[in-house]
């Protein structure tokens, strides 16, 4: 396994042993880290990797770039991995592997008003590479992990280098509104459950209905009765 991940030009690597990249990214862009960093920690059970990124959009509209990092994790996947196995991304963050969690992406801002552009944008991701060792396979029917789907012998870090290059394709591409369409459509063909009935969490409670679609910031259109809601991307932000 290669020990030391390199990254595209305008990214930089911060390894972070043991402690939470999530927790480090969100520290040094409070700090005023330039945009690209890659906080990253390797454990035999699990990869995780936080980016910052500095929008010069509004708030929601910048929430593309949670998107695009989700995109960018599925593609660098979908590259790797046997080509039978199916990759797929919830709308809140989860990222499934022939239709369980394999991992998940969460998302932290400087700002939580929409309508304010933010002074920076984290966006972490999880990989589960194996289970620990006293879980039964099958046990969580609805978790999984890269060994327990033909895929243990991938490098995490070779999966790591590959999620910062495709996620900086996608970052590039919504800069103007023909790249966020782009993006738009790939997304909606790598959604779970899209058209289907989901539940998904909003203000405290779990909400079910059907999943019609996104709008053009990615906020989830769900359908529960004769309503249909809007739930903006913004609300899936963590305060930290």
């Amino acid at each position: 396994m290669s020990q030391v991940p390199v990254f595209p030009p305008l990214m930089t690597g911060l390894a972070a042993g043991p402690a939470n990249p999530f927790t480090i990214a969100c520290d040094q862009a409070e700090r005023g880290t330039d945009a690209g960093l890659i906080a990253w920690s390797v454990s035999p059970e699990r990869l995780r990797a936080a980016i910052v990124l500095a929008p010069e959009t509004p708030l929601e509209p910048a929430m593309a770039g949670f998107i695009a990092c989700g995109v960018g994790m599925q593609n660098a996947l979908g590259a790797l991995v046997p080509p039978e196995t199916a990759v797929h991304l919830d709308w809140s963050g989860g990222i499934r592997l022939n239709g369980a969690h394999v991992g998940a992406l969460r998302v932290a801002a400087s700002e939580n008003d929409p309508g304010e552009e933010p002074d920076w944008l984290v966006v972490g991701m999880e990989l589960t590479l194996s289970l620990p060792p006293d879980c039964e396979p099958g046990a969580f029917p609805d978790r999984t992990a890269l060994d327990q789907e033909g895929c243990g012998g991938l490098d995490p870090v070779h999966i790591l280098e590959a999620w910062s290059r495709h996620t900086l394709l996608w970052l590039n591409t919504i800069e103007d509104a023909e790249g966020r369409g782009d993006l738009h459509r790939e997304w909606e063909g790598l959604a779970w459950k899209l058209h289907y009935t989901v539940t998904v969490a909003s203000d405290g409670t779990r909400i079910e209905g059907t999943f019609l679609g996104v709008d053009e910031n990615f906020g989830m259109l769900l359908k529960t009765g004769d309503t249909t809601r809007l739930l903006p991307l913004s609300s899936l932000l963590e305060d930290v």
